[in-house]
């Protein structure tokens, strides 16, 4: 097991992405180093753990050297308050150190158990706030979810899948030039998928050139919302795959932001208040109509008839990567997927003193911390899923990221069996380069059958 364990985290470290070398001035920074400079900000945080992966063993005490510049000038004298504690929960030490030459060090602790520490920070210059945080991480290979699986989990959801396959897969596919290409066509899908009358809508992307494909699907991140930028992944059909960009909502994607906005506060009080409702039952709760409608989704795709025959492939991020985890899960005919920073991941794992997946029942204090609200998070928790996975899986997430935390995203991957690779990008918070989003498609041809 040790063995194991070893062989995962020196393969988890040779996957890190360090950020870039920075020149500052007249100072050359030439250790690498994390860093988040803003678009056109005029202040740089600058974070460096003394170990390269930011990675620790549980015991073993981390530190981090804090800098700070303003004009890419080292800002000396300034007072740097920090607070340090297990991610999103309150601190435990508190304190300030002041800049020399931009610089100081802040000693982080350690932790008994495997977690990430948070360090937040503060500094106020000229009369302005200005706030970082660095996160770093102790023998994260061996989180394991708090999340149990139920007993009658295949069960369940077996029959939900059989379910929704009676339903009738009616759909029309009506053109959206306004999207297309020279090299690409594009359709705005309406498909009943789960229940008469019930629809998903998406963007389907196919190459103009006659041939054979394979499908990848592309479930969206969380909120009631238009599909971002729908051509911001059309470089998928232009390279060979049929890609859909779907909605979850059964609404169409073709509506103004302000409408968009409005049946979103219709939803409740806040913009995803979607992923509460229903939670005290199993069969009742918002998400088993979303997670049946991804499956039909990979349905519809591998009845066209230009797909190859072979490939299924799910990509997404989020509440997308969520999806994409479940539906491989759930879906014989999924043959790869791809899944960033993952939420709805180890939902309840606040109860084990330690950060919980999006969307935070337990640290936002929604009142979701009831024994049938508890029971239905096991059924649609992503970590569930994963240990049912078959197929290759590629995972990337940051160490930074307070929406889907790294806590999270590592009980996830702990418990894939198939087999799986991680890209590692500490400094990233909620978000993926164009670089990093690019690498997926690569990786999706390396694993095309």
């Amino acid at each position: 097991m040790e063995d194991n364990d070893k062989k995962m985290k020196n393969m988890c470290k040779m996957k890190v992405l360090f950020a870039m070398l920075l020149f500052i001035a007249s100072c050359c920074i030439s250790n690498i180093q994390a860093e988040n400079y803003p678009y056109r900000s005029d202040v740089l945080w600058v974070t460096v753990p003394d170990h390269a992966d930011w990675i620790y063993e549980t015991g073993e005490k981390a530190k981090v050297e804090v800098q700070f510049y303003k004009y890419g000038i080292p800002r000396d004298g300034v007072e740097v308050r920090y607070e340090i504690g297990s991610e999103l929960l309150p601190a435990d030490t508190k304190g300030s150190v002041t800049l020399k030459n931009g610089r100081a060090v802040i000693e982080l602790g350690t932790m008994k158990t495997p977690g990430f520490r948070d360090c937040r920070l503060t500094a106020e210059v000229d009369g302005k706030t200005y706030r970082h945080h660095v996160k770093v991480g102790f023998s994260p290979e061996k989180i394991e979810p708090y999340t149990q699986m139920p007993s009658d989990f295949d069960t369940f959801w077996q029959k939900a899948v059989d379910e929704a396959a009676r339903c009738p897969m009616v759909y029309s596919l009506t053109p959206a030039p306004e999207y297309a290409n020279d090299k690409v066509d594009c359709f705005l899908l309406k498909l009943q998928c789960v229940r008469r009358g019930n629809y998903v809508y998406g963007y389907l992307f196919k190459p103009k050139a006659e041939g054979k494909y394979p499908v990848v699907l592309c479930p969206p991140g969380a909120g009631i919302k238009q599909i971002k930028d729908p051509t911001r992944h059309r470089y998928y059909a232009e390279e060979g795959c049929i890609r859909l960009e779907i909605e979850i909502h059964g609404i169409r994607p073709d509506l103004d932001v302000a409408t968009y906005k409005e049946i979103s506060n219709a939803f409740g009080y806040k913009n995803n208040n979607y992923l509460c409702n229903g939670l005290d039952n199993r069969d009742d709760y918002y998400m088993k109509r979303v997670y049946l409608a991804c499956v039909r989704c990979i349905d519809f795709l591998t009845s066209l008839p230009e797909w190859d025959g072979k490939n299924a492939v799910l990509q997404g991020g989020s509440q997308g990567g969520a999806l994409a985890i479940v539906t491989a899960a759930l879906s014989p005919k999924v043959t790869a997927c791809v899944a960033n920073h993952p939420a709805l991941s180890d939902m309840a794992g606040y109860k084990a003193g330690r950060a919980d997946g999006y969307p935070h029942f337990f640290t936002n204090d929604m009142g979701m911390d009831t024994p049938e609200k508890v029971r239905t998070m096991a059924y649609y928790d992503v970590v569930n899923f994963a240990r049912r996975l078959t197929v290759p899986t590629y995972m990337t997430w940051g160490y930074n990221d307070n929406t889907c935390p790294p806590t999270t995203s590592y009980a996830v991957y702990n418990v894939i069996t198939a087999p799986k690779e991680a890209l590692i990008t500490p400094i990233n918070e909620h978000w993926t380069s164009d670089d990093t989003e690019r690498g997926h498609l690569v990786w999706i041809k390396k694993h095309l059958k």
